[in-house]
């Protein structure tokens, strides 16, 4: 779980990342963002930075809160892949952020075929016949 961070005039971002010798696949999903007590009714923008396919950085707004019309905003769990960092590009926040974290295993990933079905254990089904008149 991820329990959350904050960002203001003062910490403008904060840096989610994981072990690079850790080979488990991890999702960090961002659910929620609001504004916290303290917030003047000014733009606070907040986005995501990242790096595309080519590993090139880039960031890209995901919210943009006012107190009096937008102070909160849900992202049903807007998945991204670590390491990303969350930054305030404008506005004093305070903005609070919260979502959650998983970690998936490799062994855990894997499954096993059943190799004992065959084509010879299929039930063998019975011929059609033409409907009686």
């Amino acid at each position: 779980l991820l329990p959350g961070c904050e960002l203001t005039a003062s910490t403008k971002s904060y840096t989610f990342q994981v072990d690079e010798e850790d080979d488990s696949d991890h999702i960090l999903a961002l659910s929620v963002v609001c504004l916290s007590d303290g917030a003047k009714d000014e733009c606070n923008v907040v986005e995501v930075v990242g790096r595309n396919h080519e590993n090139q950085e880039i960031a890209v707004p995901v919210a943009n809160l006012k107190l009096s019309c937008q102070p909160l905003l849900s992202l049903d769990n807007f998945k991204l892949q670590p390491p990303v960092t969350f930054r305030l590009a404008a506005g004093s926040g305070p903005v609070h952020l919260s979502g959650w974290h998983r970690i998936m295993h490799k062994e855990d990933a894997s499954f096993e075929v059943d190799d004992d079905l065959s084509d010879e254990d299929e039930e063998e089904l019975p011929p059609i016949m033409p409907a009686k008149k």
